[in-house]
């Protein structure tokens, strides 16, 4: 890449990301990696998390800006979940101080965002719709720690300004398909080796999900899938019947989302969004977008672009904020 560039970092509890976007043609290259998660386990306490990403960060920042010539125009990370105030995760911490470094290194401006905006705008940009980011719309955020129905609308402070509709009240569909896979002894995270099994199998019956008013509650299926197992259904089809009544789920919480926002605009991201037999069944019942599926877990590129697109506006003098160039701290970094 030999225009000028922005530089994103992400630093997830599952993936150490980086990325570099050129807004002029609208390309990114990226690099990342997943923390090693042992056998059997379902995750990473934070202090190890934030460990790996210290280890793993030279080397995706190296792999990115090997033969590069040019320093970036600004720099953008995520520093934490969601766009809250009490929203917080140790983890970013290493993103953030990696990229204020290169910021004040290269002498030039740096942003934050968070985790979930950079998975907003890493569908936006994959499924070709920039535009929106202009406009309302409505997202899903449905990844392995998220499971959200989001109306978003236009910020000038962060691009996106995400408000829950519905949500998860216990696990999320990341989670429920990693402990399906656990019991099937499938490595961490399971998704793509569930989804391999899944098109092997078949399954039809249906069954009712659960919900509280527009919130949705996926623990019960944990529980009905080592039922079926320990009755002897196949994997294959206890895989098919998992995907499927998260698909059901899906597509509850969309058609309630579009009763509140008819007419908008639907986006799905997330690392779960990536699965085929959810596309195909959320394809089928409405017009939506999707992120691609290699930028639909968690990745850099949504971090780059949003860093892109605050840089221009605060350029053009609109009064977009960037972010304080005070010393990163984790008081600072949940905010």
């Amino acid at each position: 890449m030999d225009r000028p560039y922005f530089l994103g970092i992400d630093t997830s509890n599952y993936t150490t990301s980086a990325a570099k976007y050129d807004a002029r043609s609208s390309t990114v290259c990226h690099s990342r990696k997943f923390l090693p998660v042992g056998k059997g386990e379902l995750g990473l306490r934070q202090s190890d998390a934030l460990f790996h990403h210290i280890r793993q960060l030279p080397e995706m920042l190296g792999e990115l800006m090997d033969k590069e010539e040019q320093r970036p125009l600004a720099v953008c990370v995520s520093d934490r979940p969601r766009s809250l105030p009490d929203s917080y995760m140790p983890c970013f911490l290493a993103g953030r101080t990696a990229g204020y470094a290169a910021a004040q290194a290269a002498g030039v401006p740096f942003y934050t965002t968070s985790h979930q905006n950079g998975h907003i705008a890493a569908a936006l940009w994959s499924a070709g719709r920039l535009d929106l980011a202009d406009r309302p719309f409505l997202a899903f955020h449905v990844s392995g720690g998220t499971f959200e129905a989001l109306r978003v609308t236009p910020s000038r402070e962060a691009v996106f300004a995400p408000v829950i509709l519905a949500k998860t009240l216990d696990i999320s569909a990341g989670q429920l398909i990693d402990r399906v896979g656990q019991m099937l002894g499938l490595g961490f995270p399971a998704g793509p080796q569930v989804e391999r099994l899944a098109l092997r199998g078949s399954w039809g019956r249906k069954t009712a999900p659960a919900f509280r008013g527009r919130d949705c509650c996926l623990s019960g299926m944990e529980n009905k899938a080592r039922q079926m197992l320990a009755a002897g259904t196949a994997p294959e089809d206890l895989c098919r019947f998992v995907l499927e009544h998260i698909a059901a789920v899906l597509c509850r919480m969309a058609e309630d989302a579009l009763g509140e926002g008819p007419g908008l605009p639907l986006v799905f991201s997330g690392g779960v969004m990536s699965n085929s037999i959810l596309r195909q069944e959320l394809s089928r019942r409405f017009s939506c977008s999707f992120a691609a599926p290699e930028f639909s877990a968690d990745n850099a590129a949504g971090t780059a672009i949003i860093g892109s697109i605050l840089h221009h506006r605060g350029r053009e003098g609109e009064g977009w904020q960037q972010a304080s160039r005070s010393s990163p701290s984790p008081s600072s970094a949940g905010t």
